[in-house]
């Protein structure tokens, strides 16, 4: 009999590709941070270099109400996902339309504020540099929550409709994942041109 136990090789699970959604999304999400990054760094670049006015400082004010919506809306769409995940469509339901009212309220939020800028304080995308590299900026944020907020639309309808049941919370997770992502890129767009650029 042997001093030492015999050990047997350890049951490996065989290997499998991981998931086609989250694999894309992830793929979307690298590609459209690039896309920001060139965005941000030409913000910074031509920051103070504007010969005519008006400048950030006399025009920008913080949306701290605005920016607490946006990023409250992170929670919202993650406890709607847990909630699918649990079986409770109606949750889901609540907190998926609570996400995209968060969403909403922030870009009309943003709306308001364009509407301010170029009417009152005369700033458009041909006035300036910062105008031109503002909107831009600003703009791009603003076209991916509109394109985000469309796809939550569209799972909250198919929802009411009864189409979306708990066996799909992996294909809400996806989404949530670039609603997420907007969100993160928010907080840089906000530090960079109301906090840094002013």
């Amino acid at each position: 009999m042997s001093a030492f136990p015999i050990t047997l090789p350890e049951q490996r699970s065989p290997w499998r590709l991981p998931a086609r959604g989250p694999v894309a999304m992830y793929c979307l999400i690298a590609a459209e941070a690039a896309i920001f990054t060139i965005f941000v760094v030409a913000y910074i670049f031509y920051l103070g270099k504007s010969a005519t006015g008006p400048q950030p400082a006399a025009v920008l004010r913080a949306p701290i109400f605005l920016t607490v919506c946006l990023l409250s809306s992170s929670l919202t769409i993650h406890l709607a996902v847990r909630s699918l995940r649990r079986r409770n469509v109606r949750g889901f339901a609540c907190w998926w339309c609570g996400t995209i009212v968060l969403g909403g309220i922030f870009l009309a939020g943003t709306a308001r504020e364009w509407r301010h800028l170029i009417y009152q304080d005369g700033l458009t995308i041909q006035t300036n540099l910062f105008g031109t590299t503002y909107y831009s900026l600003v703009g791009l944020h603003a076209f991916h929550v509109v394109m985000g907020l469309a796809a939550l639309t569209t799972v909250l309808v198919f929802t009411i409709r009864g189409n979306v049941r708990p066996e799909h919370s992996e294909r809400t997770e996806v989404l949530s994942m670039y609603w997420h992502f907007v969100d993160a890129v928010w907080v840089v767009v906000f530090t960079v041109v109301y906090l840094i650029g002013r």
